[in-house]
């Protein structure tokens, strides 16, 4: 064997993190002017950008001896930086211990556990202080534990520093020093906030841009749950330099995960969520300058595998009104096609019980709008199978008394153009079905059955 053939092979796949590469993305729009490129992280050997701070807290935690041999690492993670602390754990004996929200997909978790890691599953609606919360079940795990240690990539300084001494060394260094931007999708704030420390000390000029997802606190809306992984946050991480970032641009799930598709369809790049997140704020930017002369550079933090499930999944898409709208279909069109003729079957506010119930019974319904005994293009509420059943048995007779006495709220309604993606979000999310109506004037009601029969049809 060459000694040119010996200096080729590594020690170990640790040695293989890090010098990932960097791509023009060139077919996203082909009418933007502005170059724009990605760093792709999925590329480490554990298939993220996370490899680069898991094996530096590790480090770390060795040389400060927090973490000694045969210990137990407990991190709260989307699954990126568990993948990283397995991968190295493997290698160095140490027992994983990853607790995550439970969004996360189910190749994450499946993943992690083929890397020897045990997987805790938490709520992600909760409060970030709740016990319940995946951030609480990991300090309480790390306290319980004999020779346990949280690396806390929320608050680690390791994690920024690696990505100072490694990805934004490269980036520049590949870029030849011509970026004027840089977009990343912020989770715990370590990339962006070590890349871009770099960065500004090459060039102070360079604008750092924060892809943030609709929910989250970066950007400064109002926090509530979404379903892209491994970004946004509901507290603000010591590992963010919120000193380096210059503005966030907010990103919503649908478009985060149309992009990902898109990017993989146009560019040959599989890549997740985040980085749909990430490329809608870098397209964003690049537009906004549209400069020959700028060049905007985004971070690509992980591949698309882990998401085959749901981003890549057509039926989970649609399931959650991602792709409801394909081919322009609208309510109206799916009730046009259902073929029923007539008026809305309702029934009046001071119409006995008895009358609703002998509707149900004749047109095969289980629930019907009630509609004010003034005005009968206002809904004020619903009678239901179900409803009547319960007030049956707490009151025999209820049959001769008004419908308000068993009256429930109204179903919700749409226009006749809204998009079926708007249907679907509202049975997935109220699990009633919803009332069409056009210039005032009911049309009909769309079941859960009637979409089933025409997103298949």
């Amino acid at each position: 064997m060459t000694e040119q053939a010996r200096s080729e092979i590594h020690d170990s796949v640790l040695e293989l993190i890090g010098e990932t590469p960097l791509v023009r993305l060139s077919r996203l729009d082909p009418e933007l002017r502005t170059p724009l490129v990605a760093k792709v992280e999925f590329m480490n050997p554990g298939g993220s950008v996370k490899d680069r701070p898991a094996v530096a807290m590790i480090d770390a935690a060795e040389r400060e001896g927090k973490l000694r041999p045969g210990g137990t690492l407990v991190e709260p993670t989307s699954g990126n930086t568990g993948l990283g602390l397995a991968m190295a754990a493997a290698l160095r004996g140490y027992r994983v211990i990853a607790v995550m929200p439970d969004k996360m997909s189910r190749e994450k978790i499946d993943t992690l556990r083929a890397f020897g890691a045990e997987v805790v599953v938490c709520p992600t609606a909760v409060e970030p202080d709740s016990p319940q919360s995946y951030y609480r079940v990991a300090d309480r795990l790390a306290e319980e534990i004999d020779g346990a240690f949280q690396p806390n990539q929320y608050f680690n300084p390791a994690n920024p520093e690696a990505h100072f001494a490694t990805t934004g060394p490269e980036l520049w260094r590949q870029s030849g020093g011509g970026l004027s931007h840089l977009v990343v999708a912020v989770g715990t704030g370590g990339t962006i906030s070590g890349v871009g420390r770099y960065l500004k000390r090459q060039n102070p000029s360079i604008e750092v841009i924060g892809a943030d997802p609709e929910g989250s606190i970066y950007s400064g809306g109002p926090v509530h749950p979404y379903r892209v992984e491994g970004i946004g946050e509901d507290f603000w991480p010591e590992a963010l330099d919120q000193e380096i970032v210059d503005r966030y641009i907010t990103v919503s799930d649908r478009d985060s995960f149309l992009m990902a598709r898109r990017l993989v369809a146009r560019e040959g790049l599989f890549a997740g969520g985040s980085t749909g997140t990430a490329l809608c704020a870098a397209l964003q930017v690049a537009r906004e300058r549209d400069d020959p002369g700028a060049m905007v550079a985004t971070i690509i933090p992980d591949g698309g595998r882990p998401y085959v499930s749901k981003v890549f999944n057509d039926s989970w898409m649609r399931e959650h009104g991602y792709l409801g709208d394909e081919g322009g279909l609208t309510v109206g069109e799916v009730l046009t096609a259902k073929g029923e003729e007539g008026p809305l079957l309702t029934v009046g506010s001071h119409d006995a019980v008895g009358r609703a119930l002998e509707l149900m019974r004749e047109h095969g319904v289980s629930q019907v709008p009630v509609v004010s005994g003034e005005d009968e293009r206002a809904f004020v509420g619903t009678v239901s199978e179900r409803g009547l059943l319960m007030a049956s048995a707490d009151h025999p007779g209820i049959l001769g008394e008004p419908v308000t006495e068993v009256l429930e709220p109204p179903l919700p309604e749409l226009a006749a153009a809204d998009p079926v993606a708007d249907a679907i979000h509202m049975l997935r999310d109220q699990g009633k079905p919803v009332i069409v109506v056009d210039d005032g004037r009911s049309l009909g009601i769309l079941t859960a059955f009637d979409l089933i029969e025409a997103l298949n049809r």
